[in-house]
């Protein structure tokens, strides 16, 4: 990580390799380096997320100086902006304030904040209805009738995360509430999970929240436990952005949506590259798809009354990339197959075959993605029999070969 201080006079510079070809495609001196400054605080695990992606893409192409001010979320301009001579900005426009200054600037400037402040920037910015999607699905996997989202009304992201939620649960027919304050709350003000608690306690149950982000998600287990609420088996709870450290803290450790912040840097940096060497870009919009999820205790529940589904599921959950059939599961669940299979898709929406291939390809996202392991240890590793019916389950069930899914999800 790069850092400094809020004046223009201490500066940390990265120098990277490939120098001279780089920056002979800006006409600049040799010895010169292009100078980028990222107006992205470090206080939060996604904007960190963003920054190691900026780091990575420069790390790969050529010299970058970065200018990095100790700032936060929100935070007025830094003052040497206004004489600063550089070359391009990755900034997270957050306010106005911000956005006024950079409107005075002559540079190439890419926007990774979902305020979209300055809207013919080209703009970055997590998939909030994939990921909405994903908490949903989550949720809804483990049977829970009743969901209900805690967002965050001054943010864009949070109020869209919403609007997706609501959605994709009312589209499975289950029924779905959302936290409303009730008055304007500080970020870190204790009335607040008092307010949720009693937001809370006037739900159904067992429900199962998503949380608008981590630090909302921890505030919602604060409130569950001052009330004697027992987590997870009354209420689950998922946040958003995996910020492990958070994540772990909680109590009982949250569940957690992984946005893709290494690659939405990498991705805006590759942008603004581009940009410096004179491409005309206008107010492009630019959706990175999450990751997956970081399932810990919060959510390790099944809310499913039918034992026999419950301990079905568990032992697909459990059993699925070891090569298990259908009637592996019947015989852990002793069960005909047509009831099973009727009590299961009525309460889990799939047949026990669907849901050993979700549980499958959900491990082959995972090593896609996080290894360079070849296809067909991917494939012997999820339980499938072989790789070619890896590849074509993968295309029919994702819209595309598992080599164009890893390309799009890893620098």
């Amino acid at each position: 990580m790069v850092h400094g201080t809020d004046r223009a006079s201490v500066v940390s510079s990265l120098f990277l390799s490939n120098t001279q070809s780089a920056l002979g495609r800006l006409g600049l001196l040799v010895n010169a380096p292009v100078k980028v400054a990222l107006l992205i605080e470090t206080s939060n695990a996604y904007a960190r997320g963003l920054l190691r992606g900026v780091v990575s893409y420069i790390r790969e192409h050529r010299s970058w100086s970065l200018y990095l001010s100790e700032h936060n979320r929100g935070d007025r301009p830094p003052r040497w902006l206004a004489r600063w001579k550089g070359h391009g900005i990755i900034a997270r426009i957050e306010n106005a304030s911000i956005a006024q200054a950079l409107r005075r600037v002559r540079l190439p400037i890419v926007d990774v904040s979902a305020a979209r402040l300055i809207p013919s920037l080209p703009w970055f910015e997590t998939d909030d209805g994939a990921i909405a999607h994903l908490a949903a699905d989550h949720l809804l996997e483990r049977g829970f009738n009743y969901l209900a989202y805690a967002g965050d009304g001054r943010f864009n992201w949070s109020n869209w995360r919403g609007e997706h939620f609501q959605h994709r649960v009312r589209a499975a027919g289950r029924e779905c509430f959302l936290y409303r304050p009730t008055k304007g709350f500080a970020l870190d003000d204790e009335e607040q999970v008092d307010d949720l608690a009693q937001w809370i306690q006037a739900l159904p149950r067992p429900v199962g929240v998503m949380a608008c982000y981590d630090f909302r998600g921890q505030q919602v287990l604060d409130a569950c436990r001052r009330t004697g609420i027992a987590v997870p088996d009354e209420v689950a709870v998922i946040g958003v952005d995996n910020d492990d450290l958070l994540c772990e803290l909680s109590d009982p450790p949250l569940s957690s949506v992984i946005p893709n912040t290494h690659r939405t840097g990498y991705e805006a940096a590759r942008l603004l590259d581009e940009m410096m060497s004179g491409k005309s870009v206008k107010g492009e919009t630019h959706l990175i798809p999450p990751l997956g999820i970081a399932t810990r205790q919060s959510t390790d529940v099944l809310a499913i009354h039918d034992r026999n589904v419950a301990r079905a599921v568990h032992f697909i959950r459990q059993n699925a990339c070891h090569g298990i059939k259908v009637k592996d599961v019947l015989k852990a669940v002793p069960h005909s197959r047509t009831l099973l299979e009727g009590r299961f898709k009525k309460l889990i929406g799939r047949t026990p075959h669907e849901d050993i291939l979700r549980v499958r390809l959900d491990r082959v996202k995972q090593l896609l993605t996080e290894t360079d392991l070849p296809l067909e240890q991917i494939a012997e590793r999820a339980g499938f029999p072989h790789v070619e019916y890896l590849s074509v389950a993968f295309r029919r069930e994702v819209g595309m070969p598992p080599s164009q899914f890893r390309a799009k999800n890893r620098p």
